[in-house]
């Protein structure tokens, strides 16, 4: 594996007076520069190990370190500026534009009250166009297909800069079109050297894109490392629940239902 710009090491979490443990001894180390898919059924957990690496969550015991420090030593203001994040979904009041939504991701790095400078503008603009979104700028975001949304989510991400990028079911209720832009976006994201990390319930958004895999049932992990090595039907069908098989069609994984009834 290549440098790991995460390392966990025993990680346990349980909501406030919950004495069941939603995490519960976690050790992983997850490689900078790449893309790492967290999988596994609704339920695994893998929510709130998105939100443990904002910060947002306190582990209840055991560390998470970002690029060797200690995740509880940055401040707000640091964080913001190395991790962004891309919720499934996100709830929005105003009729902002799409390129007055994504000009906020400059926030972090823009004073208190300063305005945006025509620098901030430029780099938005850019976003906006890599990801094939320039001709949306003036339309409202609450106006946007849920593609076009998630697509706005990202390229909003990107205008912090971040060095890590989270991201929760991004292809969750997408059509194969959008789903196919985003995991495109991913990849070309990871080759500009952004460390990606997405979680997902759907075996083949991982297959298709990650280099590193982390398989979660119930909280714990079952097996982490190489897609190649990660990805097997035996694995699967443990972290499942049910009987899968893994077939190769050109080159590349596929997971099926083991189904002995057709």
């Amino acid at each position: 594996m290549t440098k790991a710009l995460i390392s966990i090491e025993n990680l346990g979490f349980a909501y406030d007076g919950d004495h069941h443990l939603v995490l519960d001894g976690l050790t992983l180390e997850l490689p900078e520069a790449s893309i790492t898919a967290v999988l596994g059924p609704n339920g695994a957990g893998k929510t709130t190990l998105i939100h443990i690496l904002l910060g947002l969550l306190k582990p209840y015991k055991g560390s998470v370190h970002l690029a060797g420090r200690n995740l509880a030593h940055f401040t707000r203001r640091e964080l913001s500026r190395m991790i962004a994040f891309v919720p499934q979904s996100e709830y929005t009041a105003f009729e902002f534009s799409v390129l007055e939504y994504v000009l906020m991701g400059r926030a972090p790095h823009m004073g208190i009250l300063q305005t945006p400078t025509r620098e901030d503008l430029d780099q938005t603009l850019e976003h906006l166009e890599a990801l094939g979104l320039n001709h949306l700028a003036t339309r409202s975001v609450r106006e946007l297909s849920g593609g076009e949304r998630q697509l706005v989510l990202i390229a909003r991400a990107l205008a912090q800069e971040p060095k890590l990028l989270l991201l929760d079911e991004p292809t969750t209720h997408l059509d194969l079109s959008n789903k196919g832009r985003i995991l495109a976006t991913l990849s070309a994201l990871a080759n500009q050297g952004v460390t990606v990390i997405f979680t997902t319930h759907d075996p083949e958004a991982a297959a298709s894109t990650a280099a590193y895999l982390v398989l979660m049932r119930q909280g714990k992990i079952v097996s982490s490392g190489a897609l190649e090595r990660v990805l097997t039907a035996e694995r699967l069908s443990e972290t499942y629940g049910i009987p899968v098989r893994v077939v190769q069609v050109d080159g590349h994984p596929v997971v099926l239902l083991n189904n002995h009834n057709r």
